[in-house]
């Protein structure tokens, strides 16, 4: 059930980026990085359509964080990209062809292979305080890091970096979705609100939905999609096993496999977003660079 529930999850937010990022490059460029866009983008049926599918991911995805455990669940879920070259595929009539091919088997076969070789678990160690809060604050100081250094780049350098930093939080996010499932299991609703754990998954989910629409504004989706989907499941990874006591198989030959598995994942996604059939304006493009460099003085 924990895979059907994150491949279901998978699909539907790989559908949801591509809708969202069709309607978020029309949004005005003033909007950038401000809260002002998600209002501005609410008012477009498209991206609340893209919203929907994303929404309905997200709560089938903490069904599976909540009966799995996270390094099992995460790259599942990046396998969205699969789901999210098919749409753009079909809207776009480009075909496949050999990198589109070789994307896909890296990616699949990278995502089994982790699994197969990692055998991620989970387990009932406690971690001390001190290793949770320095994995918490280092995974947003990531995310900080990005969105600060993108800030000094061109207008069109910027989507990597955002798209990062929104990844990065996701995984954050994920690792605390797992939390506030076992905190509603131990001690049911009284106990999940009375906790912050739950007000920061929506804060996180907030401020990662703005990063996102703002990469997706600035560049076309093969810009964005491929750090996003790659930082959320290194991050949540990450957050599995410095805070949440998951574990993978240690010795050398399922160590080296499952990392091979990993960066054969994170190879698949960028060769996948990058593909001519993901979309992007070229006209967008300019225009966007135009009015970026009005905003700067340039």
């Amino acid at each position: 059930m924990v895979y059907l529930f994150g491949l279901i999850a998978a699909c539907l937010l790989g559908l949801g980026f591509v809708l969202q990022q069709h309607a978020a490059e029309r949004a005005p460029v003033s909007d950038m990085l401000s809260f002002r866009l998600l209002w501005d983008l609410a008012k477009v049926p498209l991206w609340l359509g893209g919203i929907g599918c994303m929404v309905v991911g997200q709560i089938l995805s903490a069904i599976a964080l909540s009966k799995g455990d996270l390094s099992k669940v995460e790259p599942l879920l990046a396998t969205n990209l699969l789901f999210a070259m098919a749409l753009a595929r079909r809207m776009s009539g480009e075909r496949l062809g050999g990198s589109g091919w070789s994307g896909v088997l890296l990616l699949s076969g990278g995502v089994a292979a982790f699994i197969l070789a990692g055998r991620p678990s989970g387990t009932d160690t406690e971690v001390g305080a001190l290793r949770h809060w320095l994995v918490f604050g280092l995974v947003v100081g990531v995310a900080l890091a990005a969105i600060a250094v993108a800030r000094h780049l061109p207008f069109f350098e910027e989507p990597p970096l955002l798209a990062a930093a929104a990844g990065a939080l996701y995984g954050l996010q994920d690792a605390l979705t797992r939390t506030s499932s076992q905190l509603l299991a131990d001690g049911g609703i009284p106990a999940l609100l009375t906790s912050w754990q739950p007000y920061t998954i929506v804060a996180l989910a907030v401020t990662g939905l703005m990063l996102v629409q703002s990469a997706f504004e600035a560049g076309p989706l093969r810009m964005s999609l491929p750090s996003l989907t790659a930082a959320e499941p290194i991050a949540g990874i990450a957050c599995g096993i410095g805070f949440l006591g998951d574990r993978l198989r240690t010795d050398p030959l399922a160590l080296a496999a499952a990392s091979a598995g990993l960066v054969a994942v994170v190879t698949g996604v960028f060769i996948l977003a990058r593909h001519p059939a993901m979309p992007g304006s070229a006209a967008r493009e300019g225009e966007g660079e135009g009015e970026r460099e009005e905003e700067r003085g340039v």
